[in-house]
């Protein structure tokens, strides 16, 4: 699996200068989106992008965000304007941005394009993703300097957890419960990265995908000797899953609030999610 390292990720970042506007570059939609001038008026509908342009030093130029956008907590008072799949597209129109952030997925493009209004899907899912996109962000708003420096201080950051964990003497192997469904975490997803570098073994294999529905069964023929995202009852209580061996050795936990929020999230969090993450995994390396 390629890894992104920090001497990557500065090279992906280059030399940090003023952007030039109008400014094209490709989103995830594959489109060619032209920025005509520095946005000053910006709707973010993904809430790891609200907290990057928070943490990029543009946070006042949001003149709205998603439902989900509560971190950091000024976000309280940017007017929300749904969510991806239920957006407030008058709402959004009405406060006359420059620029809406979307991911992906949802329905907000195609209705604000109509509308004449720049949109620019922006998704990252792998781990290297988080980085690059990252730095995209940052040149997108004219922040290029802040998001190199802020990529080199979560690359750093992320290498300190990781010369813990490698001296574990064992790594459990690990299923990762983001939805009941369940949906769980591939190895290449940025999740999947971060479990393996805070010392464990993803029971997923990378040929399932980067968050997949998972087979309640395929996890009983794992039998994974940790289980996180989900509470021990919930597990016990599932078909063939009380004698799991995570179940049996109480090694099922159920992630804080604060952590399942910044692990899931794309961004500038996840290194102190990781070193969280770890500290779960592996209490004895922090002590």
């Amino acid at each position: 699996m390629k890894i992104l390292t920090l001497t990557t990720t500065l090279a992906l970042a280059g030399t940090a200068a003023a952007a030039t506007y109008p400014l094209t570059l490709t989103d995830d939609l594959n489109r060619k989106v032209t920025v005509k001038a520095e946005p000053m008026r910006i709707i973010s509908m993904v809430p790891s992008t609200s907290e990057t342009l928070c943490a990029l030093n543009v946070c006042d130029r949001l003149v709205g965000v998603d439902a989900y956008s509560d971190f950091p907590a000024q976000l309280s008072k940017v007017p929300k304007m749904g969510d991806l799949y239920t957006p407030n597209i008058e709402a959004m129109v009405a406060a006359k941005p420059d620029l809406v952030l979307v991911s992906k997925y949802g329905k907000v493009s195609e209705s604000l394009a109509q509308a004449g209004i720049t949109v620019f899907a922006l998704n990252p899912e792998t781990y290297d993703e988080v980085f690059s996109k990252l730095l995209t962000l940052g040149k997108l708003v004219n922040r290029e300097a802040a998001a190199k420096a802020l990529v080199t201080t979560m690359a750093r950051d992320i290498a300190k957890t990781e010369v813990l964990t490698r001296a574990a003497v064992t790594k459990p192997t690990a299923y990762f419960e983001i939805d009941p469904t369940p949906y769980s975490i591939g190895p290449k997803s940025f999740m999947g990265v971060l479990l393996t570098k805070a010392g464990a073994r993803n029971i997923i294999p990378e040929s399932m995908g980067d968050f997949p529905k998972v087979d309640p069964e395929f996890i009983v023929k794992a039998n994974p000797q940790l289980m996180l995202g989900l509470d021990a009852k919930t597990a016990a209580a599932r078909p063939g899953w009380a004698n799991l061996s995570a179940v049996k050795a109480g090694r099922v936990i159920s992630l804080p609030a604060e952590l399942s929020s910044s692990l899931s999230r794309p961004g500038p969090r996840l290194p102190a999610a990781l070193r969280s993450l770890a500290r779960l995994i592996h209490p004895e390396l922090f002590r």
